[in-house]
């Protein structure tokens, strides 16, 4: 009789050698890229279609309206100021002042509208968006610098 002779054959090791070394690798670096990402979150309010449940309206709303030009501001129905561009670049300084003389006139107020035109860059978005937020003023006598907040709760829409 002719017997087949089996050979137990043993199972091959899984070598798993290379992906260690890829995971020794490729885990400090998303650990380390990990701590220099920070991602900031601002709570803005969009207005909606709905009527829904209507409060009542201030006499004074803060419109800062983007425009290529400059910037307007305006109180929901006429425009109170109008900055033009300095050499090409938004006069935030000037932003500043009127907006100062507006938390002045209005303490209570705690909210401003951003309206923009299209085609505006997204950098000059938040760059009157913190102008409007909060400002640096010199404490009176030692000259240092501290913050006040100007309007903090910003919404955003198309400029008409």
């Amino acid at each position: 009789m002719n017997k087949r002779r089996t050979r137990h054959r043993d199972t091959p090791e899984l070598n798993i050698t290379s992906f260690l070394n890829l995971m020794v690798v490729l885990v400090p670096f998303l650990l380390i890229t990990a701590v220099f990402s920070r991602i900031t979150i601002l709570e803005l309010s969009v207005p909606t279609a709905s009527g829904g449940s209507q409060v009542a309206k201030p006499n004074f709303a803060i419109e800062v309206v983007v425009r290529r030009a400059g910037l307007e501001i305006a109180n929901g129905s006429s425009v109170v100021a109008a900055i033009p561009n300095q050499e090409g670049e938004y006069d935030l300084q000037k932003l500043t002042e009127v907006l100062l003389r507006l938390k002045s006139d209005y303490p209570e107020k705690d909210d401003a509208t951003v309206l923009m035109e299209p085609d505006i860059q997204y950098d000059h978005l938040i760059r009157v968006m913190d102008t409007l937020r909060e400002t640096q003023i010199p404490e009176e006598g030692s000259g240092e610098l501290h913050k006040m907040v100007l309007f903090p709760k910003i919404s955003i829409g198309d400029a008409p």
